[in-house]
């Protein structure tokens, strides 16, 4: 079990500022996800908190004690990449053993600890094969497990999945979260892929451009962003982020409905909107449009239940109502939440 904390981290090559002053602490025992685009620098903190990359500033702690001058092997922690990374030329068992080997751990005792993580990831019929004859679920779940046998403090995976088909990876998804519950070993995970975050993590941290911008529950972040950046890259789809006067308002599309399907809805902002094209999704719809008035036209998505669709008129302006309790505000220039105004 560990708490993972990282102070005032810092990154900088040359003159590109990879961390810019994360400040983030985990509980003991929790799974915690980090997200953003590509090149914000979950990669590199990732990196920094292995001991892998050395930071420009900051300090990286285990359960209080500062490891940032130790070097990876004296960290008790361990990591898997986006790469398994498997030695071609060994089975599966050895490929498990290596990290053991390397620690001078006795035979008996390698065998137990193979034996025992591959019997938790349901793969002992495996142990003889070569990574060249396992399939890409099969490789992760090697990788996990040769993670596994070193009974770190802490795990951490980046993108571990993203080389799998979407079939395989929302299976592996659920078996890395089981894995967790399970071992109760403080986790955490990077991914590009907000699905993914949310659906893992007990917290979610949300990066850009080598910042922190804000870490809560899945629900926190997606009812109360912080600001517009949060907004629109938690959900599918994001919030419609509307500018009017100096403020911006926003809107979970799926909290937009028609004023003709919510005729008895009280307190509620009303938009002007335009729908212009509608998508079928099965048991959902997309409705695209724009508002009209003090919204300058500005483009909108609705997602609307299948009950509810046929009260959209396409081509025609209609009054679309949203609960004001979900209507958050968002200051024009910094982007960071506000105090709610008329709308």
């Amino acid at each position: 079990m560990a708490v993972l904390e990282v102070r005032g981290l810092a990154k900088h090559f040359g003159d590109f500022k990879a961390l810019q002053g994360i400040d983030l602490a985990t509980r003991d025992g929790e799974f915690v996800t980090i997200v953003g685009p590509s090149g914000c620098g979950k990669t590199t903190l990732m990196r920094v908190i292995a001991g892998l990359e050395k930071p420009t500033a900051g300090d990286v702690m285990l359960n209080g004690k500062v490891i940032t001058p130790l070097p990876p092997r004296a960290r008790h922690i361990a990591m898997v990449f986006q790469s398994y990374a498997l030695y071609p030329h060994m089975s599966v068992a050895d490929n498990i053993a290596f990290p053991l080997k390397a620690r001078g751990v006795a035979k008996g005792e390698r065998e137990a600890l193979i034996r025992w993580a591959a019997k938790v990831l349901g793969i002992e019929a495996l142990l003889h094969r070569r990574p060249a004859r396992l399939s890409g679920g099969e490789k992760q779940k090697v990788a996990l497990a040769r993670a596994m046998v070193r009974k770190p403090a802490l795990f951490i995976f980046d993108e571990p999945l993203s080389s799998l088909d979407a079939q395989v990876r929302a299976a592996a998804r659920a078996e890395l979260r089981q894995l967790h519950d399970r071992t109760g070993v403080t986790t955490i995970y990077v991914t590009h892929d907000q699905i993914e975050a949310v659906g893992l993590g007990d917290r979610v941290a949300v990066m850009q451009a080598g910042a922190l911008r804000q870490i809560g529950s899945p629900q926190e972040l997606y009812y109360e962003p912080a600001n517009t950046f949060v907004a629109s890259f938690i959900g599918t789809p994001p919030m419609n982020l509307l500018p009017r006067d100096g403020v911006i308002v926003g809107f979970r599309p799926e909290h937009a409905l028609p004023r003709a399907a919510a005729p008895d809805l009280a307190d509620v902002a009303t938009f002007a909107i335009r729908v212009t094209r509608t998508e079928f999704l099965g048991s959902e719809w997309l409705a695209y449009g724009s508002i009209d008035g003090a919204f300058d036209n500005a483009k909108v998505l609705c997602k609307l239940q299948q009950d509810v669709i046929g009260k959209v008129k396409l081509g025609e302006i209609q009054d679309f109502v949203v609960s004001r309790a979900l209507v958050r505000f968002f200051d024009k220039d910094t982007g960071l939440r506000t105090a709610p105004v008329t709308v």
